[in-house]
């Protein structure tokens, strides 16, 4: 039996105890987090409440994770657009609306479905048996370029390039608003919400260090297509970084307008370039996926 202890802090008071768990717990859904509740796994200050207890600041909360039962992630032969393979990795060009790895509520369909059927199982184990050979993700609705490790000598390589901000890393975007200066870096920190723990948002608190350049590519009177370049790779960071100095991505209901035009299906962002150093090899390579289809077409709608 696993056991977790949280400390409730001054931003998290009067959050429902079951919204903050499962905000800060991987892979566990607030659904999953009440069934615990219900089943006296989780404990406040060692004492039983209710799923909509509001926390309260110096609370203690103990869980007690029961044994999981197992879930066999099995192989779907799913269409790959793979844009390199060898021994070591494949680079594959990931579809707007596929999940990368499952998770509560998407257990088939994502992309590591389709990775164990095409690489017969052959993938790095080091993020365990949900996340073979996945080393970094994108969102659901991001589209565009990814590397999966085959074996743990190339996870283990790819992830130290992460971590050390060398992989090259472009995205195009189409976002609101004119700018008035064509390129630009913005440098802030990254946290989550305090205010909405289910997004992240620019914040001096619990934040990590975050750096995006941008420049503009096109201009379609209040809509703007730009490349985004990453040094670091915060989730959403392109999305908060972009709306923080006030050029939300289109689409993007979660940190722009509730209200969209044009009935887009999530944001129109696209990982178009990636570049790493190959794990045996010491070679630098980089891919790039074109624009998808409806991002082209979004385009060519916008210069009209």
């Amino acid at each position: 039996m696993e056991y977790l202890t949280f400390g409730v802090e001054k931003e998290d008071v009067g959050c429902r105890i079951d919204v903050f768990l499962s905000e800060n717990m991987d892979d566990i859904s607030r659904s999953g987090i009440q069934k615990w509740i219900a089943q006296e796994h989780i404990r406040c200050n060692g004492k039983s409440v209710k799923a909509n207890y509001k926390l309260r600041e110096k609370d203690v909360l103990d869980i007690e994770i029961p044994e999981s039962e197992e879930v066999e992630i099995l192989p779907e032969d799913i269409p790959l657009d793979i844009l390199y393979e060898d021994a070591d990795v494949i680079v594959v060009n990931k579809p707007q609306g596929m999940v990368v790895h499952p998770a509560p509520g998407h257990d088939t369909g994502t992309l590591v479905n389709a990775l164990l059927y095409h690489c017969k199982g052959e993938l790095s184990g080091i993020n365990g048996e949900k996340r073979p050979g996945i080393v970094h993700r994108i969102d659901k609705d991001t589209s565009g370029v990814l590397m999966v490790a085959k074996n743990n000598m190339a996870h283990q390589s790819l992830a130290a390039q992460l971590a050390e901000h060398s992989i090259t890393r472009k995205y195009n975007a189409i976002v609101f608003n004119g700018f008035r200066e064509e390129t630009g870096t913005v440098d802030q920190p990254i946290g989550r919400n305090p205010l909405d723990r289910k997004k992240m948002a620019v914040t001096q608190k619990h934040s990590r260090h975050a750096v995006t350049h941008y420049k503009v590519l096109q201009k379609f009177g209040n809509f703007n297509l730009i490349e985004a370049q990453l040094e670091t790779g915060r989730t959403h960071q392109i999305r908060v970084h972009m709306t923080y100095i006030g050029h939300p991505l289109l689409g993007d209901t979660v940190y722009g307008p509730k209200k969209q035009p044009f009935a887009l299906e999530g944001q129109v962002l696209h990982a178009r370039v990636l570049g790493f150093v190959h794990p045996r090899t010491g070679q630098y390579m980089e891919f790039e996926a074109p624009l998808p289809e409806y991002f082209e077409k979004l385009i060519q709608r916008l210069q009209k």
